[in-house]
């Protein structure tokens, strides 16, 4: 009776077993390059889309690009999820006139098609670029990119040293 007993518990546990691992996902098939090129246009679109609520001045737009669970730098700390980030940006959107806007000047996409990275410059309302972008983007359903981070650097235009 207990090697049946027994026997039935590995059945059980064997079929478990078998389940769980359907379940797992399986590895993501890399994507075509015509299927990056369209994805890469994808992130151009949001990214511009996303600098162009800096020039229109709409706030509640620019929230709609950030991942609820994005990170933001800033030069002292770290900003962390949507609510935070959006706090602290706030700012940026106050005044009649930007203070500064952006424009990508490279995007690369993974192969998985997953993560997106865009990067570019920065600059001030007379056009004269301060800083460089990078963003990481990762497509959260098909053709909705997000923001996950986000990180400015100082630029100079100085001589090599």
């Amino acid at each position: 009776m207990r090697t049946m007993h027994g026997l039935r518990r590995v059945l059980a546990l064997a079929s478990c077993a078998v389940v769980l691992g359907g379940c797992a996902s399986a590895p993501i098939p890399p994507a075509t390059p015509s299927d990056l090129a369209a994805l890469r246009e994808q992130v151009l679109t949001a990214e511009r889309a996303f600098a162009k609520t800096m020039a229109d001045r709409d706030f509640a737009g620019f929230t709609t690009f950030i991942s609820g669970e994005a990170v933001f730098f800033t030069r002292t700390k770290a900003l962390r999820g949507k609510e935070e980030i959006s706090t602290f940006w706030k700012r940026f959107y106050e005044e009649k006139e930007a203070p500064f806007s952006w424009e990508p000047a490279e995007v690369q996409v993974l192969d998985s098609g997953v993560l997106a990275l865009s990067t570019g410059p920065v600059r001030n309302p007379a056009g004269k670029q301060f800083a460089i972008f990078t963003s990481v983007w990762r497509q959260e359903s098909p053709g909705k990119w997000r923001i996950i981070l986000d990180k400015g650097e100082d630029f100079c235009d100085c001589a090599p040293r």
